[in-house]
């Protein structure tokens, strides 16, 4: 006899029995297959349940660190970046030794799938790597005019870990690396909403987009790029030829001053409208002129008689 089981509400169920071994193989093949068959049309045309409706999780992991020789300000930026990202994970800084592909493992121990990393060179120039680790592709750019959080003080505001909102220019969906570098930048949901600028604030300037991880085939490259030395050798070509500009000049002014004067005729229709001024008499004065008074010096005698006049007449009314 079955056991039985008793019911919550009551009342009592009978368990069923299983089939026996000896049963389940005497089925027929043919018998098992159209079952089967059943089973996978009763699947496909299945309804798929709701979408799961939990909380997002973003899985991408990004990795934010630098090598070593960067200024107080590029740590500042590098800190203003964790904050604003909280997906994000830091590591040491990498010797200037070491080849850039080392950078791949790094991601794969550290468990992330980008990567910013900041290079910098003869301690004044900084580059900045973006990248899809370990695929590619990864695009190097050029960081000018850092503005860091510390610096700007904004008027807007956001919670300490909320993810940025980031707003493109028309080009980067017309030009095709432009719409490359907005595919490796973009890891938000887009969201209509009015936005206030809270930093940090700093220029790229893009040099190459690679096809790999830190390297592989050009993609494309900034015609229009010019290099911090070739900036650099511009300028003081500059202003070395405007200082022999000014060189010259005095050497001109000093042989102008040598060369002997040239005097030239006198021409007697340069006097035409010249008019002689009117000669006036001269006046001998014979009487000596009366001294000037001095207004000053009189008002200070005649307040000083005035004070005493009237300490006099205070001392006669005590007696």
């Amino acid at each position: 006899m079955a056991a039985t089981k008793r019911k919550r509400r009551g009342g009592f169920a009978v368990q069923a029995k299983k089939p026996k071994r000896n049963e389940i193989d005497a089925e027929p093949p043919a018998k098992r297959h159209a079952t089967a068959e059943e089973v996978e049309e009763e699947e496909r045309d299945r309804i798929p349940g709701p979408v799961c409706k939990g909380k997002w999780k973003n899985k991408e992991r990004i990795l934010i660190f630098s090598s070593r020789g960067i200024n107080f300000r590029t740590r500042h930026l590098m800190q203003d970046l964790r904050m604003l990202m909280p997906h994000s994970k830091a590591d040491t800084k990498m010797d200037r030794k070491d080849k850039l592909f080392v950078i791949n493992e790094v991601c794969e121990m550290k468990n992330c799938n980008k990567c910013i990393y900041f290079e910098a060179k003869k301690k004044q120039d900084l580059y900045m790597w973006l990248s899809n680790s370990p695929h590619g592709p990864s695009a190097k750019f050029l960081v000018q005019n850092i503005h860091t959080l510390a610096e700007l003080k904004m008027t807007g505001n956001c919670l300490k870990g909320s993810r940025p909102l980031l707003s493109f220019d028309p080009a980067f969906d017309e030009l095709p690396h432009y719409a490359l570098l907005k595919e490796l930048l973009i890891q938000i949901i887009e969201e209509d909403a009015a936005l206030v600028e809270i930093g940090p604030r700093f220029v790229l300037n893009l040099i190459k987009i690679f096809q790999g991880s830190f390297g592989g085939p050009t993609l494309y490259e900034n015609p229009h790029y010019q290099s911090p030395n070739m900036h650099r050798r511009v300028i003081r070509s500059i202003t070395a030829a405007k200082y022999r500009e000014k060189q010259q000049v005095k050497d001109v002014q000093k042989l102008r001053k040598k060369e002997p004067k040239t005097l030239l005729p006198h021409d007697p229709t340069a006097d035409v409208f010249v008019t002689p001024a009117e000669e006036k008499p001269i006046e001998i004065q014979w009487v000596k002129p009366e001294p000037k008074v001095d207004l000053k010096a009189r008002k200070k005698r005649i307040y000083k008689r005035q004070r005493k006049m009237k300490q006099r007449m205070d001392s006669g009314k005590t007696k």
